[in-house]
């Protein structure tokens, strides 16, 4: 089935105004009447309207830091959503609460592969869900030590985008 919309457009103009007009009004605009957002990890975003589009006011939307950048690494698309999947970088400069609540600015640059889950109704944004592996955020802020965890840090943003980078590194240290 064929969506009724062209959604790679509709996505793309959404994350315009997110990331790069960074309006919120022109953002809301993209979506239905009761939009929600989940970050999935920190379970950060809004349901409904006003919720929504006070959280995109007050904590994400021009709240980024100033190297905030994404990476596309791959988008499929269905009868009514997108998924796309991207390398975020950014240096952690400024609070950025909806990723890493109540944690100070660390200076420390961060890599993080993401999945972002984009549902549409007609021509309108009716829900994100928003995926990303926090272990890895807190290892690359220095919250979390990987010594001896099944985590990593940076290696799995540089996995993603290098296939021929080395696989099993943590199995092989046991």
């Amino acid at each position: 089935m064929l969506a009724d919309h062209d959604l790679v457009t509709l996505w793309d103009a959404h994350c315009r105004y997110e990331f790069e007009t960074r309006d919120v009004d022109a953002t809301m605009a993209t979506m239905v009447d009761q939009p929600y957002v989940n970050h999935v990890p920190t379970a950060t975003g809004g349901v409904g309207y006003q919720a929504l589009k006070s959280f995109y006011a007050n904590h994400f939307i021009g709240a980024n830091p100033p190297d905030f950048a994404m990476q596309p690494v791959s988008r499929t698309v269905g009868a009514s959503s997108v998924v796309d999947e991207f390398v975020l970088r950014f240096t952690h400069t400024t609070e950025i609460d909806w990723m890493l609540p109540g944690v100070a600015p660390t200076g420390k640059p961060v890599e993080i592969p993401m999945i972002a889950v984009v549902q549409f109704e007609g021509d309108k944004l009716v829900h994100e869900h928003i995926y990303w592996d926090q272990a890895s955020v807190l290892v690359q802020v220095g919250l979390l030590n990987a010594a001896g965890l099944p985590v990593t840090g940076v290696e799995q943003a540089r996995k993603v985008l290098d296939k021929t980078l080395p696989s099993n590194l943590l199995m092989a240290r046991t």
